[in-house]
């Protein structure tokens, strides 16, 4: 019998997840190629290890049996690979990271150009997520790290099975369309009549501007609902409202915009997220060096830890 490590990263994830969609969002697959993998999986095995009750899928005996050694067996893959690096002078390793648009545009080509100057072997894939979602494609092992935030005044919840290292400092600085304020400075509160342009509640971004808003003794009035910062910011553009706007964000400002100070701007930590397994790996800390640096030269390079 020859088991597959990439069936039984599917085997694991369906365990984790209770149906094939789930872990296929989870995997980045669709849903009927992961129903084809956990097949020939059965098949490998000789035996059945599923069985579906209405649309959701649940493991037999067997099925979970094998989904606790897959466990183990990944566990060691990635020990063992740590293992190799640690032994190797010259680091040649494949990682993928979670990102999402103001660190990818901001960040990582600085970044990543001068990673592959000095360590050839190295390479970083990446994936685009929403923030909220990339810390637990982390601990589920479909990423090997992550960009992560955290918000000066929303701490966000953190799973102990991931560590942090602090990347950057940013500032939330008010766009508004051009001529709409005065420039210099302002207070939140000064935004209060105008109409929003804002992430959903239920992301980071959006639920700690809210908050924000809200202690400055207001709530915003969104006219516009809108998940990508590059599409508020193009709204904003157009005369339809206002928003906030990070230091890494600032790269994505089309014509149209002005950026203006807040006098108590909002905070925010990006941070890379890795499993504490990983944290002796030297190609994790080879990148985590390079981006701080790549932070350290736009002046938002930061090295306090988080709690």
């Amino acid at each position: 019998m020859e088991l597959s490590l990439h069936r039984l990263r599917m085997l694991r994830e369906l365990n984790r997840r209770g149906t094939v969609t789930a872990a296929a969002v989870a995997l980045h697959y669709t849903a009927s190629a992961v129903s084809q993998q956990l097949a020939q999986l059965e098949r490998d095995v000789g035996a059945k290890l599923f069985e579906r009750l209405g649309r959701r899928v649940q493991l037999t005996e067997l099925g979970m049996l094998l989904a606790e050694h897959a466990e183990e067996i990944l566990g060691s893959v990635e020990r063992a690979t740590m293992a190799l690096e640690e032994a190797q002078e010259a680091v040649t390793v494949r990682l993928t990271a979670g990102v999402w648009a103001s660190v990818a545009s901001g960040l990582l080509p600085s970044a990543l150009t001068a990673l592959a100057a000095e360590h050839p072997g190295i390479q970083v894939r990446t994936r685009e997520l929403a923030p909220e979602d990339t810390a637990d494609a982390v601990r589920d092992g479909t990423l090997d790290f992550s960009f992560v935030i955290d918000y000066s005044d929303t701490p966000m919840p953190w799973d102990p099975g991931l560590e942090r290292a602090v990347i950057a400092v940013e500032r939330l600085h008010a766009a508004v369309p051009t001529g709409a304020v005065p420039s210099g400075t302002m207070s939140l509160l000064e935004l209060a009549e105008h109409p929003w342009i804002l992430a959903s509640p239920r992301s980071h971004f959006g639920r700690a501007v809210r908050v924000a808003c809200q202690r400055s003794g207001f709530d915003p009035k969104i006219n516009h609902e809108v998940g990508e910062q590059a599409t508020a910011l193009a709204m904003v553009g157009a005369g339809l409202g206002v928003t906030l706007v990070s230091d890494l964000g600032l790269t994505l400002l089309p014509p149209g915009v002005d950026v203006v100070a807040l006098n108590n701007p909002v905070m925010r930590t990006v941070a890379i997220a890795y499993r504490t397994t990983a944290a002796r790996r030297p190609s994790l800390q080879l990148v985590i060096d390079a981006v701080r640096a790549a932070a350290a030269e736009l002046g938002l390079g930061a090295r306090s830890p988080l709690p």
